[in-house]
């Protein structure tokens, strides 16, 4: 029996690997059925990719679509030749990056000098990768719908963008971080008026109310990259903001998931009648431990060997929720939303 769901991908720059070695596993799941995805900034990208891919090629297209994708941002051409560093675990790597000389005078200008400051000479890295996207096939009106989160500078909302919305520069807004890259300026029919965009991790990071629609299902899997638990206190400069990054960006995902859990309190109470509300059900696919090893200089700089192993990571760890949750689907959320919040 096929079991449908939606996605929800979070994002996290260079880290969506993982997210890449989770898709590329559940792809391989012949009753396991994508109806619905919602992405932002990374996860968007992989999104897109997995969209277009499957639109031309079916799973095989949108595997090998996501890993062309993570070939562009590594950029290298196979990433097992690319793995010199193989010795070194994932926290010494992080910790190299983390500590290079190129990365700390970068951090630093970034807190002085505005992205702006280029002038003629600014160029988005990502516009390259975008641009080549089939954006036929990812604004196409088949399953899997797709849904793309930003955030509008003007007022601070949430903007998630819907079939021919979905272009270069929508995706780029969803992953546009303001100390990095200059806003991306467009036309919003929300708004009737030129709008610029931030990264939507500010606002939804993944939006995941687009996905409560009657044409999908109610089933909803999370695929989480941003630790929601450190259990060392951070005391280091980069340590303290990397965290501070890090609740930030998980805190628009647990403000819907404190709602959804309020939802369902209501309609087992009676309060709300059965039927009235979706019993939207979450599922979560992560690997907080791997992650507490990062940080977010391997979120900025794309390092292949880290990839490598994020992706590696992430099918282990849709493995593990093929194994131990995925019979969950259609029938009980995998994830306790009153532990989680306890």
């Amino acid at each position: 029996m096929t079991k449908k769901i939606n996605l929800a991908l979070q994002g996290g720059g260079a880290h969506g690997a993982f997210t890449w070695g989770v898709l590329d596993r559940l792809l391989q799941e012949d009753d396991l059925e994508v109806c619905g995805i919602s992405g932002t900034s990374a996860g968007a990208l992989n999104g897109a990719a997995l969209k277009s891919g499957m639109i031309a090629g079916g799973r095989q297209g949108a595997r090998d679509n996501l890993e062309w994708l993570w070939m562009q941002v590594a950029g290298v051409s196979d990433l097992g030749m690319s793995d010199w560093m193989a010795p070194f675990g994932l926290q010494m790597l992080s910790k190299q990056i983390e500590y290079s000389l190129p990365y700390v005078v970068g951090g630093a200008v970034s807190r002085v000098v505005s992205p702006y400051a280029s002038g003629a000479f600014y160029q988005n890295p990502l516009r390259d990768i975008v641009e080549k996207f089939n954006y036929d096939r990812v604004c196409d009106s088949h399953k899997p719908l797709f849904y793309v989160g930003a955030t509008r500078v003007r007022n601070g909302k949430i903007r998630v963008f819907e079939g021919d919305e979905i272009g270069p520069d929508a995706l780029m807004a969803s992953a546009c971080l303001p100390t990095v890259f200059q806003a991306i300026e467009m036309y919003d029919k929300t708004t009737d008026r030129i709008e610029a965009f931030w990264d939507g991790g500010f606002t939804g990071n993944p939006a995941l109310f687009p996905l409560f629609i009657k044409e999908l299902p109610d089933d909803i899997v999370i695929i989480n990259i941003n630790p929601l638990e450190r259990e060392d206190i951070p005391t280091t400069p980069q340590d303290i903001q990397n965290r501070v990054n890090e609740i930030s960006f998980n805190s628009s995902l647990l403000r819907e998931l404190r709602a959804i859990d309020f939802v369902q309190r209501l309609i087992e109470q009676g309060t709300v009648p059965d039927g009235a509300m979706s019993r939207v059900r979450i599922h979560m696919i992560a690997d907080d431990a791997l992650m507490a090893q990062l940080s977010a200089a391997t979120k900025i700089v794309p390092n292949p060997t880290v990839i490598n192993r994020l992706k590696q990571a992430g099918q282990a760890a849709a493995e593990a929720f093929l194994r131990d949750s995925v019979d969950n689907i259609g029938t009980r959320s995998s994830v306790d939303l009153r532990e989680m919040f306890a």
